[in-house]
């Protein structure tokens, strides 16, 4: 999933940099609600792991 916010934020950055200001906030848009996706997902995950009493891998 964070592979596919940085897709999206390579896209919105080409975009902006050729001036396609519709597409480049679009696609950074996208990358914003993956990233905060992603960032739930992961503290659900912790949370889960330490409830059932194992700690993050090393």
């Amino acid at each position: 999933m964070l592979g596919w916010t940085l897709m999206f934020l390579v896209v919105a950055i080409i975009a902006a940099v050729l001036g396609f200001t519709g597409i480049a906030g679009a696609a950074a848009e996208i990358a914003k609600i993956i990233f905060f996706i992603f960032i739930v997902l992961w503290v659900i995950s912790l949370i889960a792991g330490a409830l059932r009493g194992k700690g993050p891998r090393a």
